[in-house]
């Protein structure tokens, strides 16, 4: 299914109709989750110029950074960028951030003291050139599409569990949006001041009382936040396990593109983000949207190619602008399993071509329906007390 025409507007498409049909089955699920990447991001925009950086946009920066640094120091030992290229073994045309990050962190653990401090020094670098420009949100950012979404997906029946939103994106903007619109976002964290990780905050819900009546009504706007990379305002306290959130840290809590992103991601506070991401896709009735998410972080596309082959009960909703590109021969690999399964006949995965902010208006919106079911179920009660 193809939505839009690339451009951000929208084409009559026959496939639109389908679209609507496969995302509101999904946001009608018993269990929903959605794994949101970094396509989620690129649509939010400050004066025309968007705020959220792409691998190549990073790459760019920390380039940019490494040629200032041998301008301003002049580098008096006669060592420079390119010097830090060769050290790393990569091509001084590469333009894979993820690689070029790999292979100097290799190589930084094998090489001579002086050459390692050297690569270490430039990689020290580029990290805080991806902190700086993952750390774009402001009061006065626009995150209309990122609200409409949170009151689709996020929004549901007490009658069906908790949306569960998966993220491999660092930077704030659902926790923004969820603010502004008035959603509680559980996140790991204990409410108050002083608010630091405990998975057990997962398991926690939040409920409506009112002082004329006896029972109480789970609030409709809450979800959980997974965030599986970290997050700009999560900071590990010094000498301690214990990590708390600290908006403006100059040291937060990040797994950086390179290789040992894998292994990062079995450790506190991660492995307990992607336990419940493995554990929520194995469950019957269970609907996976992923959106902007390219299938290139091995630890997350395994765990969901390994529940489409063992969870019959799992239907995965796949978003991304480049899907056909992206699956096709020659493509990433794991689309191409998902895209021969469909070929096959598996009814439960469906591939869109659109952007975030297209697909977003094709879901329903369950705020008016939320009330319509409560209506619903109100007149099935009537009918069953006059039974």
């Amino acid at each position: 299914m193809k939505i839009g025409d690339g451009s951000g507007g929208t084409s009559p498409d026959p496939g639109e109709a389908e679209a609507r049909r496969v995302l509101s089955s999904a946001v009608r699920s018993q269990n929903l989750a959605v794994l949101a990447g970094l396509g989620t991001s690129l649509c939010v925009t400050k004066g025309g110029n968007r705020l959220a950086p792409t691998m190549l946009d990073l790459l760019a920066k920390a380039k940019a950074r490494f040629s200032e640094i041998d301008q301003l120091e002049k580098r008096a030992d006669g060592h420079h960028w390119a010097d830090f290229e060769r050290l790393s073994n990569v091509p001084d045309n590469c333009k894979d951030l993820e690689y070029f990050m790999s292979r100097a962190t290799v190589a930084a653990g094998f090489l001579a003291a002086g050459e390692a401090t050297r690569i270490e020094s430039y990689l020290a670098e580029a990290e805080e050139v991806i902190r700086n420009a993952v750390d774009f949100m402001k009061d006065d950012v626009d995150l209309t599409v990122h609200e409409s979404f949170l009151r689709r997906v996020a929004r549901r029946s007490s009658r069906r569990s908790r949306t569960k939103l998966f993220t491999t994106n660092y930077d704030l903007c659902f926790e923004m949006a969820a603010r502004r619109s008035g959603f509680v976002v559980i996140d790991g964290f204990a409410f108050g001041n002083d608010a630091r990780f405990d998975s057990a905050q997962f398991s926690y819900d939040v409920v409506r009382r009112s002082l004329t009546e006896e029972r109480s009504d789970y609030i409709e706007n809450l979800f959980h936040l997974h965030k599986l990379h970290g997050s700009v305002d999560w900071e590990r306290q010094a000498g301690t396990s214990f990590i708390s959130k600290k908006p403006g840290t100059r040291k937060p809590l990040l797994i950086y593109p390179r290789s040992d992103k894998y292994e990062l991601a079995f450790s506190q506070p991660y492995i307990e983000m992607m336990g419940t991401f493995q554990s929520f896709v194995r469950v019957p009735s269970t609907t996976l949207l992923v959106i902007g998410f390219g299938f290139n972080d091995k630890h997350i596309a395994e765990p969901i190619l390994a529940a489409v082959r063992g969870n019959l009960g799992l239907d995965v909703v796949i978003v991304s602008p480049d899907i056909e590109t992206a699956s096709g021969k020659g493509g990433n690999s794991y689309l191409g399993e998902l895209l021969q399964l469909i070929d096959s006949g598996d009814g439960r995965i469906s591939l869109i071509a659109a952007k975030f902010e297209e697909i977003v208006k094709l879901i329903p919106d369950v705020v008016s329906e939320t009330e319509l079911e409560r209506h619903n179920q109100r007149l099935r009660n009537l009918g069953k007390s006059n039974a």
